[in-house]
């Protein structure tokens, strides 16, 4: 069919107008239909795995999938080949790059590439200054009560905020974070490398890694001082002036933020970030990010994508969790503002979004609300947000003020929490760490289930280790009894098919009760009976009875 000069300039209009939008943006996410044709394969994931990532996923049952593999390497050479551009991060998460370019045709091109889901802009030419983290510098105030003498660190002016959580519990039985990886994705860590907080991380050659996102370079040490200052919350250590809640962790720094100006960039940024902390083999991420609004509206967020599966940097950080990392975000500072909600990624369901309150446990005002826009508890828990002892630039104490904060010092003590239960898998950490909180059973839209306690939560899983222990021991049966032969006491492990009383005798060879129980059963609840004080039976061989209306046992024993 002939065209008409008028259908001729609207469509040349339109390819302007398109052109036109797209060519004060530069970068730009690209996303692909599949991974087709992918060189990986699931059978040899040793390829594109480090061998500490795939110890954490047996260690954790975790399948190697094909979100695992790479993006496929003949795609990104055809990106290469359709213009001037230079891709500057992917996600096999996501199946989706980060593209750098100035050439139209270049995107024009891309669009006829039958392997292209969708084409976004990212982040424009020229990214002007707007807000960005801003944080209150207050005077560090005394703590209100001493720590006690036999603690294993002198925290200094940080002991209320690790306190708070009885996180000196955990240090004084030696879980300080050894052997424990924590990547910090962040906005860039001011001179970490000559601070003097800083200085047992560096002499003891603690941070295993560093990459700056943004700027694609190694060094992370140039720009803001968000992330120094959150990562003190944990890695400081200067014992009687600023000790942090896992002061001997593993930390790799990651700058994914961009403080000048806000762009969708910087989601995808956190994506590759947290992907190269997966690859890496990382137990924990804390980021003390969040984004909701961006200096372009059309491209905002609305509360309703806060719903855990909409934004890039929740999903990408759903995926972090999937791999068996423990992720923890702080939940915004908006509870006095127009936004009053959660940002991404805190909505995400598997991210423990951390909330701020002060050191005496009250609710900061600037802490972000929940819910989830689906309906979860949100924030999960809190921790200390408000007056926060964290490094100053010269390594000596100062108070600052924002969930960036009150993240990153409950994401240390979670570390060391892990670290007492290498066995426990993420979704183990994060259960007992919400129901060790102080209002698990009535949470709310301010601190969720409220403010963890370390003992506590240290209490349920070692209850839980008790539990995996004795079903091993058990193996299938309901009764088991140890140690055999036995010398003053032994044990009876129980788990019943019936609810009611159970009785239990112990006969000499003779037939002679020479001591006898009676305890009370449920059907399915494991009991550990203890029998005492026999040191005074003679040696020889004797027989336990159990009986519980319905089952009956004999058992021998041996002293």
């Amino acid at each position: 069919m002939r065209m008409n000069k008028i259908t001729i300039l609207l469509l040349s209009f339109q390819v302007f107008a398109w052109v036109s939008a797209y060519s004060q943006y530069t970068k730009h996410i690209i996303v692909f239909t599949d991974k087709g044709n992918n060189p990986y394969s699931l059978n040899r994931p040793e390829e594109y795995l480090s061998p500490k990532a795939l110890a954490r996923r047996a260690r954790q049952h975790l399948v190697v999938d094909s979100s695992d593999l790479p993006v496929t390497p003949d795609y990104l050479n055809q990106l290469r080949h359709a213009g001037d551009l230079t891709i500057l991060n992917v996600s096999k998460w996501l199946n989706q790059v980060l593209v750098q370019t100035s050439d139209p045709s270049a995107l024009q091109n891309i669009n006829t590439l039958p392997f292209i889901k969708s084409v976004a802009i990212a982040a424009p030419r020229v990214q002007k200054p707007s807000k960005r983290i801003v944080e209150k510098i207050t005077p560090v105030k005394k703590a209100a009560r001493a720590q006690g003498i036999n603690d294993y660190y002198n925290y200094g002016d940080m002991y209320p905020q690790i306190n708070l959580h009885e996180g000196a519990f955990l240090h004084n039985k030696g879980f300080r974070g050894e052997g424990m990886t924590i990547a910090v994705i962040d906005a860039g860590f001011y001179h970490y490398d000559t601070n003097p907080a800083f200085d047992s991380i560096r002499l003891n050659n603690q941070v295993l890694g560093t990459w700056d996102f943004v700027a694609g370079k190694s060094s992370v040490t140039e720009e803001h001082l968000h992330g120094m200052v959150c990562l003190s919350t944990i890695a400081a250590n200067r014992p009687g002036i600023l000790v942090g809640t896992a002061p001997k962790a593993n930390f790799y720094l990651f700058r994914s933020e961009n403080v000048n100006s806000e762009y969708p960039v910087e989601e995808q940024n956190w994506v590759a970030a947290a992907e190269r902390a997966d690859s890496l083999g990382v137990d924990l991420i804390t980021s003390s990010l969040g984004y909701n609004t961006f200096d372009n509206p059309a491209l905002n967020h609305t509360y309703a994508d806060m719903d855990g599966k909409t934004t890039i940097i929740t999903r990408g950080a759903e995926w972090a969790a999937k791999k068996g990392i423990f992720v923890t975000n702080s939940a915004g500072n908006s509870g006095t503002d127009s936004w009053h909600y959660i940002m991404a990624p805190s909505d995400g369901e598997h991210v423990l979004a951390i909330g701020a309150v002060n050191g005496a446990g009250q609710v900061a005002g600037f802490s972000s609300y929940g819910p989830s826009f689906d309906g979860r508890v949100k924030p999960n828990v809190a921790s200390v947000g408000s007056g926060t002892v964290v490094a100053g630039t010269d390594g000596n104490a100062v108070a600052m003020s924002g969930t960036s904060l009150a993240n990153p010092n409950l994401a240390g003590l979670i570390a060391c929490l892990w670290q007492a239960f290498p066995e426990c898998t993420n979704a183990d950490i994060f259960d007992a760490v919400q129901k060790s909180a102080s209002q698990y059973d009535h949470p709310d839209d301010r601190v969720g289930y409220g403010i963890p306690n370390m003992r506590l939560a240290y209490g349920l899983l070692e209850k839980k280790r008790a539990l995996q222990n004795a079903e091993r021991i058990l193996n299938n049966d309901y009764l088991k009894v140890y140690p055999v032969p036995f010398q003053s006491s032994f044990k009876l492990l129980l788990k019943p098919n019936t609810s009611g009383k159970a009785y239990l005798s112990l006969y000499n060879t003779e037939g002679k009760k020479v001591k006898v129980k009676t305890v009370v059963i449920q059907e399915g609840i494991i009991q550990d009976i203890l029998f005492d004080g026999l040191h005074q039976l003679p040696g020889g061989v004797y027989w336990l009875q159990y009986y519980d209306g319905k089952n009956r046992r004999m058992v021998r024993l041996v002293k």
